[in-house]
């Protein structure tokens, strides 16, 4: 396909003849999902319902907006308890997470597999059964294997666990995977040469050049589990999303901005200490 786009004469040139051919394709799905303007246009009430709550932004609630129940604890504390819970959870799924993805994504690596282990057909069957596993945990969300757990193993926290484990870990499983067959593999040929086997090539020569990329993909994927962690929350797991979903149907705007801006402070601090430890690995 790319050598017959280059063999045709466009005006725009290739990249220009594929943005317009994208522009035509999302021209058509509009049409076809009936997509119009004025679905943007809020109604009476939803401009209202929307000027109170961004209203309430630079003045969230430091106490309840109603009498709490007797023994209830004050509302920062709530929120503070709320966003340890979203860590809880991310650290939870993440590690799990983690299991699945070295597993997975050193059978799902070309070049974990010795060339005996290739030419035996062992290496080539044990890959496509790894990569099919990886394709089934990635393609479902973790909202979507979240609904099946609740209505499977009902409401407890190795569910929400598991839910975030397995998308991530499919996630993970592919990019480790593909991480290790494009390292540089000049340490890998050194000690080929001087006779290592496959196993100490891949461990002693391979492996190391892929590690550094490896874990700082890791870090941001554990961004990634804060937020999933939260927006789990609003399936009933006792995280920031829970609190907020809970303020919000009841209107009161104030607390909802207050664990809000508490997920955004918690976001800021994980992508913090997050960079900070990339950078300490792949320097």
């Amino acid at each position: 396909m790319k050598r017959w786009l280059e063999r045709r004469n466009w005006p725009l040139g290739t990249r220009g003849a594929t943005v317009l051919a994208l522009l035509c394709l999302g021209a058509l799905c509009a049409w076809w999902l009936q997509l119009s303007p004025s679905g943007l246009i809020p109604r009476e009430g939803g401009v209202k319902l929307a000027g109170q709550f961004f209203a309430r932004a630079l003045t969230p609630a430091w106490d309840y907006e109603t009498p709490p129940p007797e023994g209830t604890p004050p509302l920062v504390m709530k929120a503070l308890e709320g966003a340890r819970r979203t860590v809880v959870f991310a650290a939870a799924g993440m590690s799990l997470a983690l299991v699945f993805g070295l597993l997975l994504g050193f059978l799902g690596s070309s070049a974990w597999w010795p060339q005996r282990m290739r030419t035996s057909g062992v290496g080539p069957f044990v890959w496509t059964v790894a990569r099919t596993i990886m394709v089934g945990m990635r393609s479902v969300h973790e909202l979507l294997w979240a609904v099946l757990f609740l209505a499977a193993f009902g409401l407890n926290s190795f569910t929400a666990v598991v839910a975030i484990a397995l998308p991530y870990g499919g996630t993970l499983a592919k990019i480790f995977s593909e991480m290790i067959d494009e390292a540089p593999r000049d340490s890998a040929g050194a000690l080929r040469q001087l006779g290592a086997t496959g196993t100490q090539t891949f461990l002693l020569g391979l492996l190391p050049r892929a590690l550094p990329d490896m874990w700082a993909y890791a870090f941001y994927r554990f961004e990634c589990a804060i937020r999933s962690s939260a927006v789990l929350g609003f399936f009933g797991f006792e995280t920031l999303g829970y609190a907020i979903k809970q303020s919000f149907e009841n209107l009161q705007y104030g607390e909802v901005w207050l664990y809000l801006w508490t997920l955004f402070g918690l976001v800021v601090l994980v992508e913090l200490w997050a960079a900070s430890a990339r950078r300490r690995f792949v320097a």
